[in-house]
């Protein structure tokens, strides 16, 4: 089985930062992208930053300049640096990975199970 959890998410004021962590467990052979999905109330889920594994992202237009992604390999990993927090970026964040889980099989798509980031003064 494989899990993606994350933690760091919570309730900050407009301008403020905030770090979410995502990390893979379970039976993996190698990662390809991993990243975040958001999505907000009565919004459909949209892309925030996903990274591959030889270190190439891709952002949302909306989170362009704002947040960072990065990744440890080694400890299967991601994090999403979020800077200069709105009110527009609150939403559930979703953990997000492609994983092999053994050498000849395909890759399979993985979701955390999400955490809320609430932007409010």
């Amino acid at each position: 089985q494989v899990q993606l959890v994350e933690s760091g998410g919570g309730l900050v004021h407009p301008g403020a930062s905030l770090r979410l962590s995502c990390a893979a467990s379970g039976i993996i052979w190698s990662i390809d992208t991993m990243g975040w999905y958001r999505q907000a109330p009565g919004k459909q889920r949209e892309l925030v930053a996903v990274i591959t594994s030889d270190g190439r992202t891709n952002y949302g237009d909306s989170v362009e300049g704002q947040f960072t992604i990065s990744r440890d390999n080694a400890k299967n990993t991601v994090d999403l640096q979020m800077n200069t927090l709105k009110p527009e970026d609150t939403a559930v964040y979703y953990c997000y990975a492609r994983i092999k889980r053994a050498k000849w099989s395909l890759f399979y798509e993985y979701w955390g199970q999400g955490t809320q980031v609430t932007v409010s003064s």
